[in-house]
């Protein structure tokens, strides 16, 4: 019962996926990405508007250039990258899992996707007109020996002028690669997963709590839309500022492009 229980909560939380709902997928390449993906409805995201994206199988969706980096670095990046992260990790859709991704103007996802903004910010008139949606489907880490698997999925939601990211999150069940430092046998330890969003400059992010830290692990239990769900929802109106930014330590971490290489996967 608990398990069927779950089950219909992941479905009432997470959007429609499946490449006979037109998705498409990402390489089954280790730090693969997508092609650029034109976007039939711009999104702007804080100070800028974007007319393409690329969904990176690392567990975030980036502006202007596909992101290989497979170890996150805290938010913010001062380097000019403007990034989603729904959750930023070493992940290998070779050893498990898809990532997929669509853009819909559907009118029961714009429905739902009007409901959910509506229901987060109830005084804010607002009608969705095009929604982006990337998941990650049961998608194992790097160098794992045992079968643990995340699920978790980013939307953009735009009505022409105003955008908004719904993260919603389901199983998260590993943290970290074995090249960022996990333990191949719990995906636990090293370095974990960096979750927000950074605008390209050092001043206008968003770090999850919990980001690069063991508690990342319990992102599936957090919202700021007071779901009843044992599953994650934050929704998040960048441009809007309506919510506040976490501040991390500063200077950060050394950058994981001063990181070894990872070693091959076998």
């Amino acid at each position: 019962m608990d398990g069927l229980r779950r089950a219909l909560a992941l479905a009432a939380l997470l959007y429609p996926s499946g490449v006979e709902l037109g998705d498409r997928r990402t390489p089954l390449a280790d730090d693969g990405a997508s092609p650029p993906v034109p976007l039939s409805v711009p999104f702007h995201f804080y100070r800028r508007t974007y007319h393409t994206l690329y969904v990176n199988n690392n567990g975030l969706l980036s502006f202007g250039a596909p992101e290989t980096q497979y170890t996150s670095d805290p938010f913010p990046l001062p380097d000019g990258r403007a990034l989603v992260a729904p959750f930023w990790a070493d992940v290998d859709v070779r050893v498990a899992g898809r990532v997929l991704y669509r853009q819909s103007r559907a009118p029961g996802i714009l429905a739902r996707a009007t409901a959910d903004v509506g229901a987060a910010f109830p005084h804010l008139p607002f009608t969705a007109a095009w929604v982006f949606v990337a998941t990650w489907d049961r998608v194992a880490f790097y160098g794992a020996t045992v079968a643990k698997v995340n699920t978790f999925q980013v939307m953009l939601v735009s009505d022409g002028q105003l955008s908004f990211i719904i993260l919603n999150y389901g199983d998260i069940q590993w943290t970290t690669g074995a090249g960022s430092g996990g333990d191949p046998r719990s995906g636990l330890g090293g370095i974990p997963a960096q979750a927000g969003f950074n605008s390209g400059g050092s001043r206008l992010y968003f770090s999850l709590p919990g980001s690069r830290t063991p508690a990342i692990a319990h992102v599936g239990a957090t919202s700021n839309v007071g779901l009843a769900l044992p599953s994650g929802r934050l929704l998040l109106a960048p441009r809007l500022r309506l919510q506040r930014c976490v501040r991390e330590p500063w200077p950060p971490t050394p950058a994981a492009s001063r990181i070894p290489s990872k070693p091959p996967h076998t």
